[in-house]
């Protein structure tokens, strides 16, 4: 099985709802929600892809790393490649029931593990969305980050509590959620969270927090002050609200205002090693992939999943020789050309 094969397979069995493109941009699939694209225009979904083009590498070669170290570790957890699988879930709404929720994530949480790293779970309108991740990750015998949809305080101490029982990394929360439609209109509370309610959940657990769904300066601050652990610069893959920025477009910002006090993780966009060299680049200690890994989840189980890490595992390498990067703590803005430059249209 190769990876063009395992594409071939996911598109034959998407059957219309993810047309497996060429190159993943937002374009095709826009205002395909529930589904795989973008809300409304598809316009934050197009921009975390533009974002990350804008900004250009530059080519060095004149030094003596021949085998980059990319190994990292996020939350004390030790990881063979700064890449994590985001939390993709609700293979009921968003794929028309055509695959097995258990089916779906324990692709997902398998492919992660065999190639050294770990994925995250989903909550969703379903409640039984959140209780299938951490069967799968049990069933796994492997850790992960269950990420929970920010429900009211109580509730999501609750399932905090029940994901206590499993072998976990840390804990998210999906506070980009905030307005999912879909959520309400299944007898879900989603909302806005204050400062207060995230001090709540954070002195409740010992587990390491993490706020998914940082796009400003304000809120990474706010999320350090809540005694958050790690946020994720992320616009929900341009699923959630229409016009946003692309998260690279970001990232440098709250990265000058909270890097060193809390683990920042990033996605939008990112397809390539190159991709993962950018945002780190940037600021990020690790990104997230989920359309990449949804698709081989769907077209090739777990391993396809792992084909896709380890296939973006291979362009990192050749993207810090070629940068002349020695470990991923080495990868800085140095290796950016013209980072600087206002990321508009020309």
């Amino acid at each position: 099985m190769t990876v063009d094969e395992v594409r071939i397979r996911a598109r034959e069995r998407f059957k219309g709802i993810c047309r497996v493109c060429k190159f993943c941009d937002g374009v095709a699939c826009a205002g395909e929600v529930p589904g795989m694209g973008g809300v409304g225009t598809g316009t934050s979904f197009k921009n975390n892809i533009k974002a990350l083009e804008k900004y250009r590498v530059n080519l060095r070669v004149i030094h003596d790393i021949t085998e980059p170290v990319i190994r990292t570790q996020i939350f004390g957890k030790e990881l063979s490649m700064p890449i994590l699988g985001a939390a993709v879930a609700g293979g009921k709404i968003n794929f028309r029931g055509y695959f097995t929720e258990e089916e779906f994530v324990s692709s997902q949480i398998e492919g992660a593990v065999s190639a050294g790293t770990i994925a995250m779970t989903g909550d969703g309108g379903d409640p039984t969305l959140f209780t299938t991740g951490l069967e799968s990750l049990k069933n796994a015998g492997c850790s992960g980050i269950p990420v929970i949809k920010p429900r009211k305080t109580r509730d999501i101490i609750k399932r905090i509590k029940d994901a206590e029982k499993f072998d976990i990394t840390a804990i998210g929360i999906d506070i980009d959620a905030a307005g999912l439609i879909n959520m309400t209109r299944m007898g879900q509370y989603v909302g806005p969270m204050t400062v207060s309610d995230l001090k709540e959940i954070t002195s409740s657990t010992k587990l390491p927090v993490v706020l998914k769904g940082i796009m400003t300066v304000e809120d990474a601050l706010a999320a350090v002050e809540a005694g958050i652990a790690g946020i994720v610069v992320s616009n929900h893959g341009g699923r959630a609200l229409d016009f946003t920025p692309g998260t690279a477009e970001v990232l440098p910002e709250i990265a000058d205002a909270v890097k060193g006090k809390i683990t920042i993780l990033a996605d939008g966009g990112v397809r390539y090693g190159i991709d993962v060299l950018k945002m780190i680049a940037l600021g990020a200690d690790a990104v997230l992939i989920g359309r990449p890994v949804a698709i081989a989840a769907v077209g090739g189980g777990a391993r396809g999943v792992e084909m896709v890490y380890n296939k973006m595992a291979d362009e990192l390498r050749s993207a810090m020789i070629l940068t002349g990067c020695r470990d991923v703590n080495s990868i800085d803005r140095k290796i950016l050309r013209c980072h600087f430059v206002a990321l508009s249209d020309e």
